[in-house]
């Protein structure tokens, strides 16, 4: 039974210590790279209304200029925003080399925000995710390294991958 109450423990603490930790990643630095600066295009932004010209796949309502796009293809013109934003985006693409190469064409600054490897229960949320980025920072100016998430794929056509909404 000593070994059942400790590895209970043990799985408590992990909870803990991973919600404190998306916690941090997403609610606190997250926003706290978004206020640097005006983004004159915010890409898949979700609810978050980057300054400029706020795009998705879909259309919020509640936030001000806002567009819907084929992230492989969007309708801007080379070299159009001189600050391009994608938070929390890439992972959860197909093709991150093409939606990157997309984003450096019509950015001349792109700013990638992605869950760190620090973030575990975001790196591995293979309900949504389909990549790992191999970084322990959280916003990057250049694609880093990544690898593709085990078992993702099988879990997303199995389960049916999540709408955000």
């Amino acid at each position: 039974m000593e070994i059942l109450a400790y590895l209970l423990i043990v799985v408590v603490g992990i909870v803990i210590i991973s919600f404190v930790l998306n916690k941090l990643s997403y609610s606190l630095l997250k926003k706290k790279i978004i206020a640097q600066t005006h983004w004159d295009l915010n890409i898949c932004c979700g609810l978050t209304d980057g300054g400029g010209i706020n795009a998705d796949i879909m259309i919020y309502e509640k936030l001000p200029r806002m567009v819907m796009v084929d992230i492989y293809n969007l309708p801007f013109a080379d070299e159009s925003f001189p600050m391009v934003l994608s938070s929390h985006t890439i992972e959860h693409v197909d093709d991150p080399v093409r939606f990157w190469n997309e984003l450096q064409r019509v950015g001349r600054a792109v700013t990638l925000v992605i869950p760190p490897l620090w973030d575990i229960s975001a790196v591995l949320n293979l309900l949504e995710h389909k990549w790992i980025f191999l970084s322990f920072r959280k916003k990057h100016t250049t694609l880093p390294p990544f690898i593709r998430l085990p078992l993702a794929s099988f879990i997303q056509r199995l389960l049916g991958q999540r709408l955000h909404a």
